[in-house]
């Protein structure tokens, strides 16, 4: 058996990587970074038109009805251009969890919506993986009260797909009474992260959900996270090779010196295994229900940590220039080291893995 993207895929690859090769250069980013929003109106709408938004929602809601491993890559394209747009939590997550855990009208009403851009959604699932002091949500009688810390894409979001303590989902409406979301600051500024604070706030119960869909949809999430990481780690590899057969030391490139070959050869090797591992990943979401969890946490675990390997080789290899804003590479440091904690860091997602096969208790 042979395992790959199918033909269908790679047009898929290609058609996104094009569109962001030339809609989001590096000054793109600059600009978007040094904006009021971390999110480009512009690529929002580009990716749209593409089709990235429906990507997972099926055709009969507008969607494109394909499957995590064709997220995956689109999500490892963003991550290669570090661009500033929603996708983890708004085009994956928020889908996943209302044809999940929605109702037949919760479907329809937001489902069409989401698929052609016209609305935008956010997901608050963190305390479902690890609550800090003061962090976590309740509720009764139809309201929720509490704190939700990282909420994935809160820019400009027009549902809140939150997860209560038993795990159950609601939809809020960020701009409904007793409801204040903020932009809660991180190093990346490419990418949209809030708290979310609610007070006796309406919520519209998802009455299908339940902790089983709130784990499927971080799994998902951690998938993508990784798919992300993929992508940035690649074209820090790239860039590192292509500094070093510039940047000229004692008379020559230093890419002609063994210690900077070697370098780049150990975070290629690193790197390059981790294709497989983000895809086969993927796919089992969909095709290997029961190794679905697993293998979202390998992924996201073995991203996380050979992600951080790059970043910082690649980073020594650029020398002085690797911290400065000409060169730009601080934007896929910290889109790795962002992606590295979010629903999760390396350690809390081992330790999860390990209880998933009975290693430790539960």
């Amino acid at each position: 058996m042979e395992f790959g993207l199918s033909s269908e895929q790679r047009m898929l690859q290609d058609s996104v990587a094009r569109y962001l090769s030339d809609a989001c250069p590096l000054q793109h980013v600059r600009d978007t970074a040094a904006a009021a929003s971390p999110v480009s109106a512009a690529l929002t709408a580009g990716l749209a038109d593409l089709g990235v938004s429906g990507i997972v929602i099926p055709a009969e809601f507008g969607g494109m009805g394909l499957g995590l491993l064709d997220a995956a890559v689109i999500a490892e394209a963003l991550g290669y251009r570090v661009a500033p747009a929603c996708f983890v939590g708004a085009h994956v997550m928020a889908p996943l969890a209302i044809m999940s855990g929605g109702s037949e009208d919760q479907q329809k009403s937001w489902l069409p919506r989401l698929a052609s851009g016209a609305a935008k959604a956010a997901v608050a699932v963190t305390e479902s993986i690890m609550r800090r002091e003061g962090a976590g949500v309740a509720a009764k009688d139809g309201q929720l009260n509490g704190t939700a810390l990282f909420v994935l894409d809160a820019a400009d979001a027009d549902v809140i797909v939150v997860s209560d303590e038993t795990g159950c989902q609601h939809l809020v409406a960020p701009n409904a009474a007793g409801v204040e979301l903020t932009p809660l600051p991180t190093i990346d500024k490419t990418r949209s992260v809030g708290e979310l604070k609610l007070s006796g706030a309406a919520a519209d119960l998802l009455p299908r959900s339940g902790i089983e869909t709130t784990r499927r949809i971080i799994d998902a999430g951690r998938v993508m996270l990784a798919a992300d990481t993929l992508g940035a780690g690649a074209a820090m590899i790239e860039q590192s090779v292509a500094y070093a057969g510039q940047r000229m030391q004692f008379g020559r490139p230093i890419g002609s010196f063994q210690a900077v070959k070697h370098m780049c050869a150990e975070m290629a090797a690193g790197l390059e295994p981790c294709r497989s591992l983000v895809w086969y990943a993927a796919h089992a979401f969909d095709e290997v229900p029961g190794e679905s969890a697993l293998m979202a946490c390998h992924a996201k675990s073995h991203l996380s940590e050979v992600g951080r390997f790059v970043a910082r080789t690649a980073t020594e290899v650029h020398g002085g220039m690797g911290f400065t804003d000409l060169a730009g590479l601080h934007y896929w440091f910290k889109r790795i080291g962002l992606d590295r904690q979010l629903l999760g860091g390396p350690e809390l997602v081992r330790n999860e893995a390990a209880r998933l096969q009975g290693w430790i208790a539960a």
